[in-house]
């Protein structure tokens, strides 16, 4: 972490601190244009996002030059914008993730961040604030501050209602994040209406069987199996599971073709990859590692189910490149076959998934 110096004010300017907007101390020695209240906002800061985009927040945050003309001029205009749209995606998918991994006070700056980016670029009154006031609202109900979740998520709301342009994958985060507040409040008739909704508005926008839908679905049998409606959370994990499988197993199949002749043309290795950005892998092994939990307290009665969720955890973690995590959950899944004795063609299909896992560890040269 860069050295941060006591802070000289200029008479008549007032500056904010990154975290808080609290009247500022000290300011960030690498960017020269980042300010803190103390050294605590300035390590969360830090230590959440500012690490990362330290260099890029100064031109954004300096004067612009003079330009000859006009045309030079625009040109600059749209290449600062490019630079706030871009740290608007960064931080935003920067929050998510660690949201996702359940970070929630580290969420926090990197989702101000975007949302003043938001600000910025589209103004006070946009739908584009939506996303960031979700975040934001998300990690405050993991921060156990529900009041502050509420008048995030009453400005997310009243910001759509007033919008005449509202996209349906905005309407459905927008429920999913009421039906969050309304299953920690344990109004559990509101939570299930808004995650109906989100379900609907999510189809609309991505089809029933996508993955950006699934989240609904997930969220819904959570909120059944707190009700001990266990049949019903039965049927919406299982499919939440076959949504991320038909998902995975896509692109496992077509790396798994493509390992079987090793070289590209190029003579490079193919690389593996899940198609997701980090936010969503991480949002992946939450909503699966949650599944499997639920799964193997009942592995008894359905251990089919609880090895459906393990090699789903495989081909994630085989994609991601992270091959002692695959076949840590491969070998899980085949010791449970074994000792469930199950059929032959079960235990067979993991034995291949532990062989690719096993020839990534040793490619051919």
């Amino acid at each position: 972490m860069n050295v941060i110096y006591p802070l000289a004010v200029p008479k008549g300017r007032r500056l904010c601190c990154e975290v808080c907007e609290a009247p500022a101390e000290r300011v960030c020695a690498a960017c020269t244009v980042t300010y803190y209240c103390g050294v605590v906002h300035q390590k969360a800061d830090w230590d959440s996002i500012h690490e990362k985009i330290c260099q890029l927040l100064i031109p954004l945050r300096t004067c612009m030059p003079f330009y000859n003309s006009e045309e030079e001029r625009q040109h600059g205009l749209q290449q600062l914008q490019q630079r706030q749209k871009y740290l608007i995606e960064f931080c935003y998918t920067v929050a998510q993730k660690y949201l996702f991994e359940g970070k929630h006070e580290d969420a926090v700056p990197a989702a101000l961040h975007s949302l003043r980016f938001r600000v910025t670029l589209y103004g006070l009154s946009s739908v584009e604030l939506v996303p960031a006031y979700l975040l934001l609202a998300e990690a405050s109900l993991g921060l156990g501050r529900i009041v502050q979740a509420e008048e995030y998520l009453f400005q997310a709301q009243w910001t759509v209602l007033k919008s005449t342009d509202c996209s349906n994958a905005t309407h459905s985060l927008l429920h999913r994040n009421l039906g969050l507040l309304y299953r920690a409040k344990k109004n559990y008739e509101e939570a299930r209406y808004h995650l109906a909704n989100d379900i609907y508005f999510a189809s609309c926008a991505f089809g029933t069987e996508d993955i950006r839908t699934s989240g609904g679905y997930f969220h819904l049998a959570n909120i059944f199996y707190d009700l001990k409606k266990l049949d019903l959370a039965d049927t919406l994990y299982t499919k939440v599971s076959e949504i991320w499988h038909a998902y995975l197993n896509n692109h496992y199949q077509v790396l798994s073709q493509a390992h079987t002749q090793q070289m590209d043309l190029l003579g490079k290795l193919f690389e593996n990859d899940t198609g997701l950005d980090e936010a969503q892998e991480a949002e992946a092994i939450r909503i699966l590692t949650s599944i499997l939990n639920i799964r193997e307290s009942t592995s008894d009665k359905a251990p089919q189910k609880t090895i459906f969720v393990l090699k789903i955890l495989v081909m994630l973690y085989y994609l991601m490149m992270n091959s002692s995590k695959a076949q840590e959950y491969g070998m899980r899944a085949l010791s449970l076959a074994k000792e469930q004795q199950l059929d032959v063609h079960e235990q067979s299909t993991i034995q291949e998934l532990l062989s690719l896992i096993s020839t990534e560890d040793h490619p051919i040269t």
